[in-house]
């Protein structure tokens, strides 16, 4: 298998940059989420690294190898393609079969008669036969080798379409949203599918989503990107927990999380009427900072409390019930939320509690927060804003 790199990468088609100087580095055997809304230029990169898209300007290294000026099928890597681009008059077994036939393509194969048994001799030979029959078994395919695309399910399909990419034994796989066409629940087994694949073949695997989902349980690193541009690369936990900016934090995390405007007092933070004595690590953010922030909070850190200091006042707009646990829909009293990437600013926040929720909409509620996992944003640049070194001059994170 292999790492790969991607150096100051840039795709433009005519005046308008899908992707903007992107570099990141991905270690052998990883499983890379591209991560974006539509039209943030995920599905480009990646067909730049399958050699589908010329790139513009920078270089795309497979170990320490130069890849971007070679053809596809000299990179090494398996596509699996969003509609799986089964062949129709094909069964499961020669779907899979062909990229091994297609390795020793004669032109000779085009004749029908002579072809048709040169294609038949490739594929019951006992290498090729017996590749296609364990990778058929880890897919749970075995029962179909001899069915057509037409009479599988869209699961089963995508099976099939794994499959054809495993037989090359590649030393990359490429799949842009390959879960896109499949119902809730099987998109989750099928989830559970592809984690256990890459564990079993141990490949480095590279997958695009807009699915945020998709990319906190399969990734192990994820480059969330918009409008071309990279906006974080990291581990699912460090881009949860550390979002770079507001877009970040707005888009990692189901409800998403909370932008409150606050202002840093001495040793304090101020949220409407509401007093909050600093913990160390974000005493040491406000040190050297602006004064006034804008306060991320995830909705699992704020609760419903009784009367009491420390907390903030509000009246409970919606309950959602949501199986194990309910989100409810504050609009705070004094309060001000900030959601940049939504337009103007709202008073209203979400909170998740375990089980099920009695309140109603109208209620009178305080809501409390606890300050452990709050992290501090620039209001004007969406920053997040990091300890200052002493003497340094205030400035926020880039």
């Amino acid at each position: 298998m292999a790492s790969i790199k991607l150096d100051r990468v840039t795709r433009t088609f005519g005046t308008k940059t899908a992707v903007n100087n992107v570099s990141l580095e991905v270690p052998d055997r990883e499983f890379l989420v591209l991560l974006g809304p539509s039209g943030c230029g995920k599905s480009t990169l990646l067909r730049m690294l399958a050699g589908l898209e010329s790139v513009s300007s920078g270089e795309i290294h497979l170990d320490q190898r130069r890849v971007d000026q070679l053809p596809p099928s000299a990179r090494d890597m398996a596509f699996v393609f969003q509609s799986y681009a089964l062949y129709p008059h094909m069964t499961v077994r020669r779907n899979i079969t062909f990229p091994l036939i297609m390795r020793e393509f004669k032109w000779w194969f085009h004749l029908p008669i002579v072809g048709g048994m040169a294609k038949r001799k490739i594929e019951e030979s006992p290498n090729v036969s017996d590749l296609v029959g364990r990778t058929a078994k880890i897919l749970a395919l075995t029962e179909m080798m001899d069915r057509f695309p037409r009479t599988l399910s869209g699961g089963q399909r995508q099976r099939v379409a794994l499959g054809r990419a495993m037989v090359r034994q590649p030393q990359v796989f490429l799949m842009d949203e390959p879960l896109s066409n499949l119902d809730a629940k099987l998109r989750m087994s099928m989830r559970a599918e592809i984690i256990k694949l890459h564990r079993e073949v141990g490949g480095t695997f590279v997958y695009v989503t807009h699915d945020q989902v998709e990319a906190m349980t399969m990734g192990t690193k994820i480059a969330l990107l918009r409008d071309g541009v990279m906006q974080q690369f990291g581990t699912p936990r460090e881009i949860y927990l550390n979002p770079a900016n507001t877009f970040v934090a707005r888009f990692i995390g189901t409800p998403p999380m909370n932008l409150i405007e606050g202002r840093l007092e001495e040793g304090a933070l101020r949220i409407g009427e509401g007093v909050f004595a600093l913990p160390p690590h974000l005493a040491a953010v406000a040190h050297g900072n602006q004064a006034h922030v804008l306060v991320g909070i995830r909705p699992n850190s704020l609760t419903i409390a009784a009367e009491g200091e420390g907390t903030l006042a509000g009246k409970v707009a919606l309950v959602e019930h949501v199986g194990a646990e309910s989100v409810i829909d504050v609009r705070l009293d004094h309060a001000t939320t900030a959601h940049r990437e939504e337009g103007e600013g709202r008073n209203e926040v979400m909170i998740t509690e375990s089980g099920y929720s009695d309140l109603r909409a109208n209620d009178t509620v305080r809501v409390r927060i606890d300050l452990t996992d709050v992290v501090f944003f620039s209001p004007d640049s969406g920053l997040r804003l990091r300890p200052e070194p002493r003497g340094a001059t205030p400035h926020p994170a880039s």
